[in-house]
C-alpha cells in the first residue's frame, strides 16, 4: 500500500511546477516528496512507528537522497543552496536514526518520551467543545501509546540496545512521582483547570486508564528492563552505539569531524578559558586557590536567591535590561513577546537551569524563559546574565522566533531546528553581553565564564563517556574541576549527556563557528563593517549548516566590499 502511495506521490510531484520562484522545479519536486512524507502523521493523536510505514520512509528518503545529490549546487540560487544543504543534512540523519532504530531506545535523563507526553500535554487545548472532545480522544489513547513504547524497549533489549541503569532509574523515579500524585493533580488536569467538571472527568480516565497503564510500564522497567540495563555508559555498551556516536557528532556539529577531533578542541578550550577564569580571580584579589574560590562561589550565601520568586524576579529585570540593547546590535527582531516563567515542578528535579519554551506568532503564543527554581541552592545569581541571554533574548527567543516568521521558505526548514547553528548563536550571545554591558560585576563575568568552560567541558566529557571509557565519575570530577557550577547541576547536566549522545557538543563547535566568521568579516570589512548587518545575516535564514552558513557570511562579504567600492566610484 505505502509503495503504491509513494509511486503514486512521484507521479504527481514530477508533473507539479514550483509555487516559488527562488526554488528549481527538481529541487522543489524532492522538497515537496519529504513535506509529504511528513504530513502523513499530523493528525495522529500520538506518534506511530508502523514498521510497514519506517520501512517506506527509509526506502523514499534514500531515493530522495540519490536525487538531491545529482543536482549541480553551482547551477543554484543561494536560497537554493540551503535548502539543497539543508535537505541533505536532515535525510542523511533520518536515514542513520532507522539504519540504528533510535525509537528502541526512547529514554533519556529527563524521561525521553515520558517528558515527551507531558510536553504534549502541556500544550493541549480545550477551548471548544471539539478542542475538549479532542483531548479526551487523545488521554483515551495514551494506555496504547504506553504499550507500543514499552513494545519498542522490550525489542531493543532483544538486540542489545538498553539505556544505562542510570538512565532507566531517572524514568522509574519520573513515573513514581506521577503516581504518588492524586488523579485531579496530575498535569493531565492541567488543560482543564479551570472547569470542575471537565477535571473531574480528566482525573476519572487518569485513574481508570492511564494511572494503570503507567503501574505496567513502571513494574517492566524495574524489573525485566533494569535487570538487563548495563552498569556502565557510554554507547560502545550498545550494539551498533560507536558508528551511532560519530554519526551523531557529524550531525550536531553539522560538518564532518570525529569525536577525537571535537575532544582535542575541547582539551584546547578548557586551557584557554581557564587561564581567562584565574585572571578574574587575581583581579578580585581573592586569597586562595582556584578550587578554593570556586568553593567559596559554590557555598557563599550572597550568590543565591532565598525564594524562587526573588529567582524569578532577578531573571526578568536582567531580560528586561538586555531587551533595552538589542537595537544597537539588531536591526530585525521578533514581534512576539518574551516572558519568565518556572520549569514546571513535574519536570524541575531532572532538569537544567533553565530553557526555552518556543512560541508562536502564527498562534500569538509568547516565547517563554524557563528558569528552574527547584533546589535553589543550586541555582547561583552570577550565571544568571549568562543565562538569561542564552535561553531568552538575544539567545533562543530571538533566533527561533525570527526563523518561525520567515516567509517563502519550505515548511521542512521551518520545523528543523540545528542544535549546531541554534545552540551555538545562543552560547555566541552570552559573549555577547560582555560588548552589551550586561555583565555587571567580576562575579557575573566569571559566571560568563563558567558557562562558556561548561561547554567547553562538554566536548571533553562527551565523547570521554560515549567512546574514549570515561566512567561518570570520571566526568563528575572534570566538569567539578573545572567549572563553578553546583554538584546538582554537574549531576544533573552529566546525566543529559549519558542520556542525548553527542548533542552537548553542538554548542561550543557553533559557538566557535560563529565567532570565527564574525572575526572573518570584521577583518575582511574594517571601517565597513556593521555589526547589525552581520547579526541580521546570520539569522535571517533560520537554522542551517555551519558550512552552509560560512557561505552565507563569505557571499555577505563580498557585497559590502562591492558597495563600498560603487560608494567610492560615485
Amino acid at each position: 500500500m505505502y509503495k503504491i502511495v509513494y509511486g503514486l506521490l512521484i507521479l504527481v510531484f514530477s508533473c507539479t511546477q514550483s509555487t516559488n520562484g527562488n526554488l528549481s522545479v527538481e529541487l522543489q519536486d524532492l522538497i515537496s516528496r519529504y513535506d509529504s512524507l511528513q504530513d502523513e502523521n499530523d493528525d495522529a493523536l500520538w506518534p506511530t512507528f508502523d514498521e510497514t510505514q519506517l520501512e517506506y520512509k527509509f526506502d523514499a528518503y534514500q531515493e530522495i537522497v540519490r536525487s538531491l545529490n545529482t543536482l549541480d549546487q553551482d547551477q543554484l540560487s543561494t536560497d537554493d543552496q540551503i535548502n539543497q544543504d539543508m535537505l541533505s543534512l536532515v535525510l542523511e540523519d533520518q536515514i542513520a536514526q532507522f539504519r540504528f532504530e533510535s525509537h528502541l531506545m526512547p529514554l533519556n535523563a529527563e524521561g525521553g518520551f515520558l517528558a515527551g507526553i507531558l510536553y504534549s500535554i502541556r500544550d493541549a487545548k480545550t477551548t471548544t467543545s471539539e478542542d475538549y472532545n479532542k483531548y479526551l480522544d487523545k488521554l483515551n489513547a495514551l494506555p496504547d501509546y504506553l504499550k507500543l513504547r514499552q513494545a519498542h524497549l522490550v525489542s531493543g533489549m532483544n538486540q542489545g540496545k538498553v539505556s544505562p541503569k542510570l538512565i532507566v532509574t531517572n524514568c522509574i523515579s519520573m513515573i513514581s512521582d506521577l503516581l504518588d500524585t492524586p488523579p485531579q493533580e496530575t498535569i493531565f488536569t492541567s488543560p482543564v483547570h479551570d472547569n470542575n467538571i471537565q477535571k473531574t472527568q480528566v482525573g476519572s480516565i487518569v485513574e481508570k486508564k492511564i494511572f494503570p497503564a503507567y503501574r505496567e510500564l513502571y513494574r517492566f522497567l524495574k524489573t525485566d528492563y533494569l535487570e538487563r540495563a548495563p552498569d556502565k555508559i557510554g554507547m560502545t555498551e550498545v550494539t551498533g552505539g560507536e558508528e551511532y556516536y560519530a554519526h551523531r557528532t557529524r550531525y550536531f556539529t553539522t560538518f564532518n569531524i570525529s569525536p577525537e577531533e571535537v575532544f582535542e578542541i575541547g582539551q584546547q578550550e578548557v586551557a584557554r578559558i581557564r587561564q581567562e577564569m584565574e585572571d578574574i580571580i587575581d583581579q578580585l584579589n581573592f586569597e586562595g586557590s582556584f578550587d578554593e574560590f570556586i568553593e567559596y562561589l559554590r557555598t557563599d550565601p550572597q550568590f543565591y536567591a532565598k525564594t524562587g520568586e526573588q529567582l524569578l524576579k532577578e531573571a526578568a529585570w536582567i531580560t528586561s535590561k538586555i531587551k533595552g540593547e538589542l537595537p544597537k546590535y539588531f536591526t530585525h527582531l521578533p514581534r512576539m513577546p518574551l516572558t519568565v516563567k518556572p520549569v514546571p515542578d513535574a519536570l524541575a528535579p531532572n532538569y537544567t537551569g533553565g530553557r526555552y519554551s518556543g512560541g508562536s506568532f502564527e498562534n500569538q503564543k509568547s516565547g517563554q524563559y524557563w528558569v528552574n527554581t527547584y533546589n535553589l541552592k543550586s541555582r547561583p545569581l552570577y550565571v544568571l546574565p549568562s543565562l538569561s541571554l542564552h535561553e531568552g533574548v538575544p539567545g533562543h527567543h530571538t533566533q527561533i522566533m525570527l526563523a518561525g516568521e520567515l516567509q517563502g521558505v519550505p515548511k521542512f526548514r521551518t520545523n528543523t531546528y540545528l542544535s549546531a547553528f541554534g545552540e551555538g548563536w545562543a552560547l555566541y550571545t552570552e559573549y555577547l553581553g560582555k560588548e552589551m554591558g550586561i555583565y555587571t560585576t567580576p562575579y557575573e563575568d566569571f559566571g560568563r565564564l563558567v558557562y562558556e568552560m561548561w561547554r567547553a567541558c562538554r566536548l571533553v566529557v562527551d565523547p570521554g563517556m560515549h567512546v574514549m571509557g570515561w566512567t561518570r565519575d570520571e566526568a563528575l570530577k572534570f566538569m567539578a574541576e573545572n567549572t563553578a557550577l553546583s554538584m546538582h547541576e554537574i549531576n544533573t547536566e552529566v546525566n543529559r549527556y549519558i542520556g542525548w549522545p553527542a548533542q552537548a557538543i553542538s554548542y561550543k563547535m557553533g559557538e566557535l563557528k560563529i565567532r570565527a566568521l564574525r572575526k572573518k568579516a570584521e577583518s575582511a570589512l574594517g571601517d565597513h563593517f556593521d555589526i547589525r548587518a552581520f547579526h541580521d545575516k546570520i539569522l535571517e535564514n533560520g537554522s542551517v549548516p555551519l558550512n552552509t552558513l560560512e557561505r552565507i557570511v563569505d557571499q555577505f562579504i563580498d557585497e559590502v566590499k562591492s558597495a563600498s567600492l560603487s560608494d567610492l566610484k560615485q
